[in-house]
Parts: C-alpha cells; sequence; structure tokens
C-alpha cells in the first residue's frame, strides 16, 4: 500500500458511534468466523475446516451469478463439502459486506474506515451516514456483479461501503487535511482531496488493468470500489443539494 492514511484533521463535534459500531461489528464478525483462529469451534482437521470457511462464504457471500438470477445457487468452491441450502441471496449481499477473508484484509479496511468514518457521519448525520454506508455497499456490489467475469465467486469485504463513505468525504469534507504514511514511512499531511482522490485514481486504473489483463479478472473487487466511490459522491452531493433546497447548513445536520 503506498499510502496510509493515519487521522484527519477535522474536529467530530459528537461521538461518531456509527462508524465505531460498524467497525466494532466488522471486527465481532470476523473473529466468529470459520478462517479467524478465535473460532475455536470449528473442526480442527484441515479439510474439515476449509470446508466450513467454503460454506461460510457460500452462504453469506454476494455471489454475482445468484444476485443476477443467472443461476438459483452457485455451485460450491469445493465440491466435496456438499451443497449449501437455505441461502437467502438478497441478505446475502448485506451479509457480504461484514465478511473478511483474513486479518489484513480486516485492518485494512477497518483503517479507512476508522480515519474517514467518523468525519462524514459527523457531516452527514448518524441515519444518513449509515444509509450511506449500506447503500453504497450495495451498489457496489451489483456493480461489481455487472463486469465479474467469474461470477461463481463469492465477493466478500466491506471495501465497497467504505469507498461510498470515501466518495462521500470528497464532496462534503473535502479541505480537511490528512496524516498519512506515504510509502508506509514518511508521515505527511495531505490535503483530503488529495488522498481520497488518488485511492479512486488508483482503484480505477487497477480495475481497468485487471479486467483488460490476459485471463482477464482479478481477486480483488476493483469494479466494487469504482461503483461505491461513485455512488457516495453522488450521495454527498445529494446532502448538498438538500441542504441547498432546505435553507440548512451541512454543520447543522445530525
Amino acid at each position: 500500500m503506498a499510502a496510509l492514511p493515519l487521522n484527519d484533521d477535522h474536529p467530530v463535534r459528537r461521538a461518531p458511534v456509527v462508524a465505531y459500531g460498524l467497525i466494532a461489528v466488522n471486527v465481532l464478525v470476523y473473529l466468529l468466523s470459520p478462517q479467524a483462529a478465535t473460532a475455536v469451534w470449528y473442526p480442527v482437521d484441515l479439510f474439515e475446516r476449509v470446508c466450513s470457511i467454503d460454506a461460510y462464504f457460500m452462504r453469506w457471500g454476494a455471489i454475482p451469478d445468484e444476485m443476477l438470477g443467472r443461476v438459483d445457487l452457485a455451485e460450491p468452491l469445493t465440491p466435496e463439502c456438499g451443497p449449501i441450502d437455505g441461502k437467502v441471496v438478497w441478505f446475502s449481499v448485506l451479509s457480504s459486506m461484514f465478511l473478511h477473508g483474513g486479518s489484513a484484509h480486516l485492518l485494512g479496511n477497518m483503517v479507512y474506515l476508522f480515519v474517514f468514518g467518523p468525519v462524514v457521519e459527523d457531516r452527514l448525520g448518524k441515519v444518513r451516514f449509515l444509509l450511506l454506508y449500506l447503500a453504497t455497499g450495495v451498489v457496489a456490489a451489483f456493480g461489481h456483479a455487472l463486469v465479474d467475469q467469474d461470477g461463481g465467486i463469492p465477493m466478500i469485504g466491506a471495501s465497497g461501503a467504505i469507498s461510498g463513505v470515501l466518495g462521500a468525504y470528497l464532496v462534503v469534507q473535502f479541505r480537511s487535511r490528512v496524516t498519512t504514511l506515504v510509502f508506509g514511512v514518511i508521515p505527511m499531511r495531505l490535503p483530503g482531496w488529495a488522498v481520497v482522490g488518488s485511492y479512486f485514481a488508483l482503484q480505477y486504473l487497477l480495475y481497468v488493468t485487471s479486467s483488460t489483463a490476459p485471463g482477464g479478472g482479478s481477486s480483488v473487487a476493483y469494479a466494487a470500489h469504482v461503483y461505491g466511490f461513485v455512488a457516495g459522491v453522488v450521495a454527498g452531493l445529494a446532502v448538498y443539494r438538500l441542504r441547498w433546497r432546505s435553507g440548512t447548513r451541512l454543520s447543522d445536520v445530525y
């Protein structure tokens, strides 16, 4: 990771309970999932553990083929583990936002949510922030599903929703300065718009290059990041339009 945000200098006026609550839920879900060492109630046997992880992601992950109605239920990643029964496809679009493939995946997402989430929540208000997080996550998931070249692989992670938060940040609080570790070692205070703008540019570049590379596709859902970010920008602009029409200052919105 070329740049890692550490802190935004915008002083929040109220405790960001939604942003911190989302972080807590993501961490808790990971600790209870079969790929976490803390979930000792899952089988110890390696094959059975792999089957548990396979079933977990297939049940709770968002699978493009299922989302778009191409199949009733996608085949399990490991056929020897057996079929997945009783899945609710529409709910998996939401539940997939709280799943992570490993501790590094979780940590990377939560750092961005910790830095930018409280600021956007402060500017939009708790209810609007939660709705934005969930709605942009859904948009990101369907955006990825529409362009995915391997529709049977479950999509997991909070990146799409967090990209939506970054998109909204670009509109509602771009004047802040963000302390960022550049190249992982050099601390710098950069304009917020530059940090989130470079994030989007990188995700878009990776999406384009990965989708056109020989063999096609990538294990990272870059399209979800792009669609989530754009949805966040649109949502942020919509809040500004609401403010203009109502005569309410954005800083008064809770």
